[in-house]
């Protein structure tokens, strides 16, 4: 993981390979020692190559998780239970982990993706859908005879979830063997990103063959697989729960904002160095392992189009901002932007979706 100095120096490499270290360290405004300490770190973290100031331009995040279809219904009016309600219908590729690496994508990351999908319709649409956005699908592995992952949700008039069915058992069927087959691919990453939706052993294998040195970013997705996570969440970087969630990772109720506090430093003594908990329209909960806590808002979206997307939007720029070396404050801005320009459109990832869009949306909704 490269610090925030890190990034601005290796920025400055990309736009000027050829320059010294006087020169960078006058530009800085620190010692031509520090620099050289700098370089020397980002040579270590394998971003340059050699001497000239080689730079690794092959950077890239890896999903590893779920991949699949999903299909929207949103009610005119209110529903009216055990009958036929009017509305709208529509289908796209999705899967936590899927959606996370699309939105990298459209963010400028480069992405690589490792899911399994079935032999039907669906596994033709989530390729389509994935090249479309730019990520590599590659190492995509196939279940012959298997149906591909499948996400059904049913939004109120207003757009907010009325409730939702989820089918991933072609993901059982991701063999160990397939992930040890891609150690070299895991280890180059800068991050991987994961979901819950894996078995709970694929999800133990990944974390074997990641280490100490290639950081994992988890979203819990739903209480249900918060309790899968907990017991091995200090295994983890960065997670992204809400309270709910946070509740069951932590062992604790949360019922005002000391106690959301105290579940959020329970979490990090596990050994989780960043905590992002989503609160909904009061923004995001930022705490770390150095003891910063941080709360941040932006105005909230007047109507909302399809809340669906805006953890996987939140979580895509928490790794861009990352990568970028962008302050906290930074950082929660971008996700709390990613969020809104989400739920502003009826799909669950924006098409519109970019570095340009975010940075319009935290200067309109700015507080």
């Amino acid at each position: 993981m490269v610090t925030e100095r890190e990034a601005e120096i290796f920025r400055i490499l990309q736009q000027h390979p050829s320059i010294s270290q006087n020169e960078l360290a006058a530009q800085l405004g620190i010692a031509r020692s520090s620099a050289a300490v700098h370089i020397a770190n980002l040579q270590k973290k394998g971003y340059i190559l050699g001497k000239g100031y080689i730079l690794n331009n092959s950077s890239y995040v890896l999903g590893v998780g779920a991949a699949n279809v999903d299909i929207h219904g949103r009610s005119k009016k209110a529903f009216v239970m055990h009958d036929s309600n009017p509305g709208y219908m529509s289908s796209s590729a999705g899967g936590v982990t899927r959606n996370v690496c699309e939105n990298l994508a459209r963010l400028g990351a480069s992405v690589k993706l490792i899911s399994a999908v079935g032999t039907d319709v669906y596994a033709d649409q989530i390729r389509r859908e994935c090249r479309a956005a730019g990520i590599d699908i590659s190492h995509l592995y196939t279940v012959e005879g298997a149906h591909s992952s499948t996400y059904m949700s049913l939004l109120d008039e207003n757009g907010d979830m009325f409730v939702a069915l989820s089918d991933m058992h072609v993901l059982q069927k991701l063999p160990l063997s397939y992930l040890s087959g891609k150690q070299s691919l895991i280890r180059g990453a800068r991050i991987v990103t994961c979901d819950p939706s894996l078995p709970e052993a694929t999800i133990l294998h990944l974390l074997d063959l990641c280490g100490e040195d290639v950081p994992v970013y988890v979203d819990p997705v739903s209480t249900a697989y918060a309790r899968v996570l907990a017991p091995h969440i200090g295994r983890f970087d960065t997670a992204k729960p809400n309270v709910l969630e946070l509740e069951i990772l932590s062992g604790r109720a949360v019922t005002d904002a000391q106690s959301l506090e105290d579940a959020g430093c329970a979490v990090l003594d596990k050994g989780l160095r960043r905590l992002f908990v989503s609160l909904g329209k009061d923004g995001c909960l930022y705490m770390d392992r150095e003891g910063t806590v941080l709360r941040r808002k932006l105005r909230p979206l007047e109507k909302m189009q399809n809340a669906t997307g805006a953890g996987d939007a939140f979580m895509a720029a928490v790794i861009y901002s990352t990568l970028s070396g962008f302050s906290t404050e930074r950082t929660l801005d971008y996700g709390l932007a990613a969020g809104i320009a989400a739920i502003s459109h009826e799909k669950t990832i924006n098409p519109d979706m970019s570095a340009a869009l975010v940075e319009s949306i935290i200067k309109e909704y700015a507080l």
